[in-house]
């Protein structure tokens, strides 16, 4: 049983397909329609997670704005790509970030 089972023994649990294994799943579907519906299926609470920091840095790196229905349909077709797309599972041994002890960020900054 994992920690997250052991502090909440009644969480609904799912097997997610972006962290391959059985983990407690969300409280309610992320977003509406089919693809929250799908989300809150197949994709864990901590599998979910991981997105809203891939949305932010899409949001920056092409400067998008959130309240545009447009940015709002590409970033749902984001998401979906990123649960459910041909390359959605995170690859074997990733370790989020913070939790490896090695070295984080980006490339550096150009002046």
């Amino acid at each position: 049983m994992t920690d997250q089972q052991q502090e909440n023994p009644d969480a609904r649990i799912v097997s997610c397909v972006k962290l391959g294994r059985d983990l407690p799943g969300l409280d309610r579907p992320p977003v509406p329609g089919e693809l929250g519906q799908r989300i809150y299926e197949h994709v864990s609470a901590e599998g979910f997670a991981l997105w809203q920091p891939h949305m932010t840095i899409l949001i920056n790196h092409y400067g998008l704005n959130p309240a545009d229905p447009e940015t709002r349909r590409i970033l749902r077709e984001q998401m979906e790509e990123f649960f459910f797309g041909e390359h959605a599972r995170m690859p074997e041994g990733w370790v989020p970030p913070g939790a490896g002890g090695g070295k984080g960020g980006g490339p550096a900054r150009k002046k």
